[in-house]
């Protein structure tokens, strides 16, 4: 079965868990700041506007729900458009002959792997596998856990070096906390922070009943977060084994414990839940709440939103129909050229011509001159109006 999981960002209030990956905000050096926070590989499409296998491999194989679950989980996602100021500046260091060109750079800015091409959805998971193999340094602990060694730094770093490349830690955890008569020591306080993985499960109990002494080590800001990507994983679980209770324990575990946040949780979870059992109904209610009481007056947001529900049913006249509704509502508060060609494309999708190309005359109007942008917006023009 295949998943629809997509990371929920700490930093943004992400869109969902589930239809693809979930493609960083910001440029490289903001992405290499995260990696390095997050101990992971950054993955960077490098496109161009008028490449005919980026489009395909944006539309065909990042939308995809398997290649989600498992890039969102292990990389930082990061695309750039190579004839654009973020992408200029990353080719000056990382050149780029032909489109797309995929690289993945670990933390230290250092090339772990660059492959130049389209790939099918089988092949860039094996891709991302192998990559994953080349930074998997769990196999090392293991050696010498295996041996007996149960030194508590070795078995920290063990899990973390599990939890890292999605490896099973609960055994290892659970053996040592056995072990242990005061979990609130410095050390075991930072062991519970490393080895928190999903909010079903004991360790997660363990972990807010330390609270204060984990903050102690981290912050209450970093406590927060694991909290919330906990959440998220038990939202994953709940879609791979098809188990709404699991989605209703992980809503009531962030109420409880990260009220700030719960409300935009709730929605997204929801919303990826109905996507993976197809319930438009449930879909439509659950993005609107979304748009009304979490994103207001966001207008990227909003873009967002109408994008993601095009993911989510690609071929739903219903969902399109409020996807075109976010979508105008993005042009009502930020008026820019993308915002209106991307409401245009839906139109014709809705059998809206006319309306279709009024609307891309609009944004191609707000464009600059000989943008790459306004040569798209053309075509889209010439095109439909043939």
């Amino acid at each position: 079965m295949r998943i629809f999981v997509v990371l929920f960002l700490f930093s943004l209030p992400a869109l969902s868990f589930g239809s693809g990956i979930d493609f960083f905000h910001g440029n490289f050096e903001e992405a290499l700041a995260m990696a390095k926070e997050e101990g992971k590989v950054i993955f960077v499409d490098t496109y161009t506007t008028w490449c005919g296998p980026c489009k395909r491999m944006s539309r065909n194989v990042f939308t995809d729900s398997e290649v989600g679950t498992f890039y969102n989980k292990h990389f930082v996602n990061l695309k750039l458009d190579m004839e654009k100021k973020d992408g200029i500046q990353f080719g000056g260091k990382y050149p780029v002959s032909a489109y797309p060109t995929l690289y993945f750079i670990d933390a230290k800015g250092e090339v772990v792997q660059k492959v130049k091409g389209a790939q099918s959805v089988d092949a860039f998971l094996s891709l991302g596998k192998s990559i994953l193999s080349k930074v998997d340094f769990s196999k090392d602990y293991a050696v010498a856990y295996e041996a007996g060694d149960r030194d508590p730094e070795l078995i920290l770093n063990y899990v973390k070096a599990l939890n890292k490349v999605g490896k099973p830690s609960g055994k290892i955890v659970n053996d040592y906390l056995k072990s242990q008569k005061d979990l609130s020591t410095p050390f075991n306080s930072l062991f519970l922070y490393e080895a928190l993985a999903e909010a079903d499960s004991r360790i997660f109990d363990l972990y807010v009943d330390h609270k204060k002494h984990i903050i102690k080590q981290k912050s209450e800001t970093e406590y927060l977060k694991k909290i919330e990507a906990a959440c998220e994983q038990t939202i994953r679980k709940a879609i791979e084994y098809d188990t709404h209770s699991l989605v209703d324990e992980a809503k009531e575990k962030m109420k409880k414990n990260y009220p700030e946040a719960q409300t935009a949780f709730a929605f997204n979870a929801d919303m990826s839940y109905a996507a993976f059992k197809k319930d438009k109904k449930a879909y439509i209610k659950s993005a609107n709440g979304m748009a009304k009481k979490v994103f207001g007056k966001n207008a990227l947001r909003h873009y967002e939103l109408s994008q993601r529900c095009l993911q989510d049913f690609p071929r739903s006249q219903e969902v399109t129909r409020q996807a075109i509704a976010f979508g105008e509502k993005a042009v009502q508060l930020q008026n820019k050229p993308e915002y209106g060609f991307h409401v245009a494309q839906l139109y014709l999708k809705n059998n809206q011509k006319e309306k279709a190309i009024s609307t891309a005359k609009d944004a191609l109007a707000l464009c600059e001159e000989n943008s790459s942008l306004a040569g798209q917006i053309k075509r889209f023009i010439h095109h439909i109006s043939a």
